[in-house]
């Protein structure tokens, strides 16, 4: 072999080693570049299809009757076939100077079968109530643990009507008392799970 021919060969064989690498992070990036392509797809196409389509009605939600806040228009409540025409009453602004304040919520057994108030009972001692029925009332009853809760069982007829008549007393807490308020009188009865009755106030000293 000639001194020319082997310096050829030899300086071929450099520059094939100079650029293998080259071409080595060539292939790497695009093979990220592609990989990274591919993902981006990926993701796009999941957005795209869950992307709700147009016109499509979205599931309205619903507030619960015997929670937050209590409206001076308040909802219709059953539990089995205790039912009131309303669960939720607002007194709007009071004053403690002015003393207790009282509301009325009409129940009625809306069933076909007699069934029993077992207990009445309150969220704060703040709170009482009783159940007006046939022209009588019977005691108040509190918060349990501040007053004892008796079980009364005080039975309805079918389509027979009462009251729960709740009475708050803004000074109670005192001056801590002062703001809005929301408490709550739960019914336990025979005909299903507990009535809830909510009032909202807005105290003033």
């Amino acid at each position: 072999m000639s001194k020319s021919a082997s310096i050829r060969s030899s300086a071929s064989t450099r520059k094939a080693a100079r650029f293998q690498p080259a071409k080595s992070r060539f292939a790497r990036n695009t093979k990220i570049i592609i990989g990274a392509g591919a993902v981006i797809l990926v993701i796009g196409g999941l957005v795209i299809a869950a992307k709700p389509e147009p016109g499509s009605k979205q599931p309205a939600t619903v507030a619960s009757s015997s929670t937050g806040s209590a409206s001076s228009t308040g909802s219709a409540g059953s539990t089995g076939g205790l039912t009131t025409p309303r669960t939720k009453f607002s007194f709007g602004p009071i004053s403690m100077a002015r003393g207790k304040v009282t509301h009325r919520y009409p129940i009625r057994n809306a069933g076909t079968e007699p069934i029993s108030i077992r207990k009445i009972y309150t969220s704060c001692m703040c709170t009482t109530a009783a159940l007006v029925k046939g022209g009588k009332t019977s005691e108040a009853y509190g918060m349990p643990g501040h007053t004892p809760i008796p079980t009364i069982n005080v039975p309805m007829n079918p389509k027979e009507e009462a009251f729960i008549e709740v009475i708050f007393d803004p000074a109670a807490h005192g001056p801590a008392g002062v703001g809005p308020i929301e408490r709550v009188v739960t019914i336990e009865n025979s005909a299903g799970p507990p009535l809830e009755l909510a009032f909202a106030a807005l105290v003033s000293p």
